[in-house]
């Protein structure tokens, strides 16, 4: 029967091995998802979408028009979220973009 130093020194060179098999197969594993991006033209958002998400939530993002002006600076606003200070506490139809 083998000694706890000896069952030790085995697994530690064990470990040694595992560690350096596993280096060169993660090499070779590179280098194959290296030729199919090349290949296919893949990107990250391809590859990983729900690491490299188009806006919020996944999707794209949506540019919303602007539906009211500020006719003294031009600064415009399109009703979503907080309300700009000059159109706070106003009446908004006087604001809104024909």
């Amino acid at each position: 029967m083998a000694t706890l130093a000896e069952l030790l020194k085995k697994r530690e060179d064990l470990d040694s091995e595992i560690d350096a098999l596993r280096k060169q197969e993660k090499g070779e594993a590179k280098a194959k998802v290296r030729a199919l991006i090349d290949t296919y033209g893949l990107t990250a958002q391809d590859v990983f979408p729900d690491l490299y998400p188009k806006g919020r939530g996944g999707r794209e993002k949506i540019h919303v028009k602007a539906k009211f002006r500020d006719p003294a600076t031009g600064s415009t606003w399109t009703g979503r979220g907080k309300p700009p200070k000059w159109i706070e506490g106003k009446n908004r139809d006087e604001y809104l973009i024909s």
